[in-house]
């Protein structure tokens, strides 16, 4: 999971919050080429080149011309995400493919990715879009079920985990932890897109805000391998985290899912591994790094495979692409368990910097041309 999270506000609480920032501002302007809107980030500022739009799919020209990494989101407005896009470094432009319906959103920048980050409050017009190919709807609905799939079978892996905690049993504990997280990893953009789940269950130490208690997986992983024990407050934060669990269970269904947002849910989990898992910041004291890892990467392919049959169409050069790059990446996973069916995965404290390079550099070359395939499945 990133470092840092949006909090969740009510609708009210948004507007109140535009209001107040002064950092956020139009755009003179009709953006870039083709209708984009452009997206300017600062250190603080949040420059929006369109406050209208019509609804559908929409293109977002992100540029940070500020000095610190940010991220942009485009939210619902209950803080629910639309679409995102992580660690803009200073200097670089993204590009973003989304589908909004007909309705009030908010574009956030976050500078330094901490807060709620510098707001713009924006509207998408009209209530008609360009009838969508079947083959989308079926991917979609394919997806939805892969993520319910996932929750429900996260959730009595979880209890296995947690029923160890409970019972002092520090091994046990240790052995049901990784595979815990599995279902977790490989949807976790449906998670996120909730916005107060995963701050419970996912959050990292140096990723709390300010105010937030520490919870979840994590903190659990610390008393386990790091303090080496299990407290009473252990066995309390495991019941909490199965309440966790088992309220995104139960929404999961409800979920806002489109193709744009699982060909960005996919780019998602690749910047996922490249900030977190290929660091081993993730699993810091574990060191499960790898199983979260091979999850993430697998949550990526699922969506892929869903929507190749109509990027296939749009844009055949990057299919290849990324079958050559999926493939390539999952080989080298490989190499670091004995059996290609389990995920009996080599310690990642004992991942050398090399290795770890070379990790990292399959990442990113599956990641570039994985950024583009929203664009190709709305064509």
């Amino acid at each position: 999971m990133r470092a840092v999270r949006l909090s969740v506000v009510t609708a009210a609480a948004a507007a109140a919050a535009l209001a107040a920032v002064t950092g956020c501002t139009e755009k003179g302007g009709s953006g870039s080429g083709d209708g984009a809107i452009s997206v300017t980030a600062t250190d603080d500022r949040c420059e929006v080149s369109k406050k209208e739009f019509p609804a559908g799919h929409i293109e977002l020209d992100i540029e940070n011309k500020g000095s610190k990494v940010t991220e942009v989101y485009v939210l619902f407005p209950d803080d629910r995400i639309v679409t995102e896009r992580e660690n803009i470094g200073p200097g670089t432009k993204q590009k973003v493919t989304a589908e909004v319906k007909a309705g009030d959103y908010t574009i956030a920048c976050k500078p330094g990715m901490k807060g709620d980050g510098i707001r713009q409050a924006v509207k998408a017009t009209g209530g008609k879009t360009a009838k969508r190919d079947p083959r989308l709807d079926a991917a979609v609905a394919a997806y939805r079920k892969y993520a319910q799939e996932q929750a429900d079978t996260t959730l009595p892996l979880a209890k296995t985990f947690a029923e160890a905690v409970k019972s002092g049993d520090l091994e046990a504990a240790k052995k049901a932890y990784a595979p815990s997280r599995i279902g977790w990893e490989r949807t976790e953009p449906v998670a996120e897109s909730f916005g107060d789940i995963d701050p419970k269950v996912d959050v990292r130490a140096d990723g709390l805000e300010a105010g937030q208690e520490f919870t979840g997986w994590h903190r659990l992983e610390k008393s386990l391998w790091e303090d080496k024990k299990i407290t009473a407050e252990d066995k309390t934060l495991a019941d909490q985290l199965i309440t966790d669990l088992t309220d995104w269970q139960k929404r999961v269904g409800k979920a806002e899912i489109t193709p744009t947002s699982m060909a960005n849910g996919a780019k998602e989990l690749l910047d996922e591994v490249a900030t977190g898992k290929v660091t081993g910041e993730e699993e810091r004291y574990s060191h499960t790094d790898l199983v979260d890892f091979k999850a993430n990467v697998e949550g990526a392919e699922q969506s892929y495979e869903l929507l190749e049959p109509v990027a296939k169409e749009n844009d055949a050069a990057l299919v290849t692409e990324l079958d050559k790059r999926f493939a390539a990446l999952n080989t080298l996973l490989d190499k670091y368990r004995a059996d290609k069916n389990s995920y009996d995965f080599t310690s990642y404290d004992k991942v050398g910097e090399a290795d770890r390079k070379q990790l990292s550099d399959a990442v990113n070359a599956l990641a570039e041309p994985l950024s583009k395939l929203a664009a190709a499945v709305v064509k």
